[in-house]
């Protein structure tokens, strides 16, 4: 596939079959006839009309998953059953990789090896993860007094709404849809009215693989009304979020209006990078930093935004990060020797260019990059963008930017990196790179941030978890701790 050329690429997308009604109860449904345009941020064209949710669509989909729950096979089946299920799915999701590679390609502007060769992989891989795990999971029995026995259970914890983004509309999605079905739950979906098209393939391939009618709706619209439904359903049990800091708050605020569901956050982050001058290899730690922030375009919520060097090498990082900066070829995500594609359209362009100006304003120094490239294609492009003199106050240094502008800033002690590091509401992620076993510890004991990486970034597999603190949320995706969130805990004690 990757050998293809762009228009051999463009030839085989337009051929496809495009989904563009919500999936309900295993059948596609139109919806009330409202519809919205799923626009391509490669060229801006209009890849098809979108069903677009109202409040009687959520409705429709969250009472089919209710009768899947409350009285469907689903949550009855053996563990084994439902995790052959789930294996049926990664199955397909094998099956369709070149088709769901040039959708996700095409609907949110990820380069298309990135789209085959990492999302693919990673929902394929989550899917084929749980469905392995979920007969290898056991319940407790504690030590009592001899006339008791107590049994301590995991049960489904019932209708799960998962609202998912755009940067990642696959793997995000699969990381939330396959534990909460290995658990036993039933999923209502709702992707972003940015990446609807995926998700609804991801629907139709659940119900293909045997998955009963009602286990996973997918439903497409905005956040204000679709999101906002699902929100405050009170047949809703639990709601899975990944998005904003902004948009969290909002769903708790719908937990508390309407049935005080269980609700679990991934947001937004600042991750600050360390790199100290006793780093076991600088070229390596100086490529992974511009690898780190301009991979997806940015558009990530751990992305390595914040630079934070010693001041004895600060220029040789920054002039290093600044060369790859200007070497990496931006250009249409159809071309499979495209290194960084379109941000995910216009609105966001316009608030990535703004943080830029005000960063030229504010006094940072641009080193690289800053403006808007190949416009036009019709397409959101902007060049790899670097800054450095950048203060901790700065918009540049607080703000979730979400696109590749990396913000470079220096200290002179660990204890500085530190402070610096932690000064953020955010606490997703962090990088640090050093030779010093003690100062690893140390340093990765004080970062207030989910996961460190040390002497790598963005690496790792399903068997640990992800997620953050302080306003980067709560929860984890990932790893055999993601089904505590979609299961309760039930004590059985018996008098013997």
């Amino acid at each position: 596939m990757l050998s293809l050329t762009p228009d051999e690429l463009l030839r085989r997308a337009k051929e496809m079959e495009l989904p563009a009604q919500h999936h309900i109860d295993g059948v596609d449904e139109p919806g009330g006839g409202s519809t919205f345009p799923a626009v391509s941020p490669r060229d801006g064209r209009i890849l098809t009309e979108v069903a677009d949710a109202r409040a009687a669509e959520v409705d429709l989909a969250v009472a089919a998953a209710r009768r899947a729950f409350d009285s469907g096979p689903w949550p009855r089946l053996a563990p084994a059953d439902r995790g052959r299920a789930l294996l049926r799915i990664a199955g397909l999701l094998e099956e369709r990789r070149e088709q769901l590679a040039l959708t996700v390609c095409l609907e949110m502007g990820k380069p298309i090896k990135d789209a085959y060769d990492i999302e693919l992989r990673a929902a394929i891989n989550t899917f084929r993860w749980y469905g392995q795990l979920a007969d290898k999971l056991t319940d407790e029995s504690p030590h009592t007094a001899p006339d008791a026995l107590a049994l301590i259970t995991r049960e489904p914890a019932g209708v799960v709404g998962a609202v998912v983004p755009w940067n990642f509309p696959l793997t995000l999605a699969s990381w939330k849809v396959a534990p909460a079905l290995a658990a036993g739950c039933t999923v209502v979906l709702k992707p972003s009215e940015c990446s609807p098209l995926s998700a609804l393939m991801l629907g139709r391939i659940a119900t293909e693989a045997g998955l009963p009618p009602g286990v996973l709706n997918v439903v497409t619209g905005d956040g204000p009304t679709a999101g906002r439904a699902i929100g405050r359903h009170p047949d809703v049990d639990v709601l899975a979020f990944t998005g904003s800091t902004a948009v969290g708050r909002q769903f708790l605020r719908y937990a508390a209006d309407s049935n005080l569901k269980r609700v679990w956050l991934e947001l937004g982050g600042k991750s600050p990078n360390i790199i100290l001058p006793d780093a076991p290899d600088l070229d390596r730690a100086a490529a992974t930093a511009a690898w780190g922030i301009f991979f997806n375009q940015g558009e990530m919520c751990t992305a390595p935004s914040r630079l934070l060097v010693h001041s004895s090498i600060a220029e040789q990082i920054t002039d290093a990060v600044v060369e790859r900066a200007e070497a990496l070829r931006v250009g249409d995500p159809l071309d499979p020797g495209t290194e960084m594609g379109a941000l995910v359209g216009e609105d966001h362009l316009g608030r990535v260019m703004d943080h830029i100006g005000a960063g030229v304003v504010e006094g940072a120094r641009l080193r690289t990059g800053g403006a808007r490239t190949l416009a036009a294609t019709g397409g959101s492009y902007l060049e790899p963008t670097v800054f450095d003199l950048v203060q901790p106050t700065m918009r540049l240094a607080r703000n979730e930017i979400f696109g590749p502008v990396l913000s470079v800033l220096t200290f002179d002690d660990i204890d500085e990196a530190v402070a610096l590091a932690n000064a953020t509401d955010y606490g997703l992620a962090a990088g640090l790179w050093t030779s010093d076993l003690t100062t690893a510890h140390r340093v990765s004991r004080a970062l207030k941030a989910g996961t460190v990486w040390v002497n790598c970034y963005e690496e790792g597999d399903l068997t640990v978890p992800f997620g953050g603190v302080k306003q980067s949320g709560n929860g984890r995706d990932k790893s055999a701790h993601a089904l505590e969130k979609y299961t309760e805990l039930k004590t059985t004690w018996i008098r013997l």
